[in-house]
């Protein structure tokens, strides 16, 4: 058995990340053990690299981060019935108490207990993770590695694509990052009218018309109510999900919004937001928050969605050795890249 193992640590406070050599955890019976085989770098590990006020907060010195994953069966607890070694996985990287009247219900991802891999204890970039047999997801063989490794961020999109009903309606999403793009995806591949994706870097638009055949709207020079016009929309759209976290977007999302119509929001602001509540009353606009997955619903839809042809596969931009990983951040730290994903097989 493998004592030791390599793992992307945030190992001083500064910015940056460093591999390291630790030793392979020790499971409890109701763990397994994972032989990682790829991650993906999400915005939060970027967060953690460039060591931000929120990562100061957050992450104690000396954690393994990462949260984005798939890999294979390793050991299996003794009370894991239902797994065995060797069998290809991901998981549900957010870990719920089982206290709350929340969890207690089985509504998981509304758990106020909840903590994460990679951000409260030791996460995924590692040759090997102990992992809750109750987070794990086993995977079909039409799933490759590679979308494995991706399927976190996807449920993001996922369970903010599927709050409000789309089919036939009109969909506007502020925010072609990649969670933004996959979603507008998964809009398109359910059965909306239109979709539309807004941003303002123009190499990120040009990935989302990859995806999908959305439309895609450039701010800078495009007005927003001019492809209103165009699709002869008579009011405005039906569904908005604001992906950017941006105040600008909000506020245009808000004005093109029919009387009546729902905003899901998953961006984050960077900071306290001034909000003009006055259109948002006198639309009767409904504004749903939305966080993570719903721990399991979201994995089996977007695994469903998979099988049934869904393809984010030219969302991943960028691979890359685990060894190599000052180039995988360096991809998305400069804002040009899709996913980037790091292989741990090497």
């Amino acid at each position: 058995m493998i004592e030791t193992m390599k793992c992307l640590v945030k190992s001083k406070p500064e910015t940056g990340l460093w591999m390291e050599e630790r030793s392979v955890p020790e499971i409890g019976d109701d763990d397994v053990l994972i032989r990682i085989a790829k991650t993906g770098i999400c915005g939060t590990d970027i967060h953690i690299w460039n060591w931000d006020e929120w990562a100061q907060k957050t992450i104690p010195i000396g954690l393994i981060i990462g949260h984005e994953f798939v890999g294979e069966i390793a050991e299996v607890g003794c009370n894991a019935k239902n797994l065995k070694v060797g069998q290809r996985v991901s998981g549900e990287s957010h870990l719920i108490g089982r206290q709350s009247r929340q969890s207690r219900a089985g509504r998981f991802h509304l758990d106020p207990e909840t903590h994460g891999i990679g951000v409260n204890v030791d996460g995924a970039f590692c040759e090997y993770l102990k992992f809750p047999a109750f987070n794990v997801v086993p995977l079909p063989d039409a799933i490759t590695d590679d979308i494995g490794a991706i399927l976190d961020p996807l449920g993001n999109a996922v369970h903010t694509a599927l709050l409000f009903d789309l089919v036939g309606e009109d969909v506007l999403i502020t925010g072609a990052g990649p969670i933004g793009i996959m979603a507008a995806a998964v809009v398109q591949h359910i059965g909306a009218r239109h979709t539309v994706i807004t941003d303002v870097n123009q190499q990120r638009l040009d990935l989302a018309a990859k995806l999908s055949d959305v439309v895609t709207v450039n701010v800078t020079d495009t007005d927003l109510r001019d492809v209103i016009k165009t699709l002869d929309m008579k009011q405005g759209f039906d569904v908005g999900l604001e992906m950017s976290g941006n105040e600008q977007a909000f506020e245009q999302m808000v004005e093109s919004m029919i009387t009546g119509g729902r905003i899901a929001m998953l961006g984050i602001p960077k900071g306290v937001s001034t909000v003009d509540w006055t259109p948002i009353v006198f639309k009767s606009l409904t504004i749903q928050g939305v966080y993570g997955r719903q721990i399991f619903e979201t994995w089996y839809k977007m695994i469903a969605l998979l099988e049934s042809g869904l393809d984010i596969s030219p969302i991943i931009t960028h691979r890359f050795s685990a060894e190599d990983f000052e180039e995988g951040f360096g991809e998305m730290i400069g804002g040009n890249s899709g996913k980037v994903v790091l292989d741990w097989n090497n």
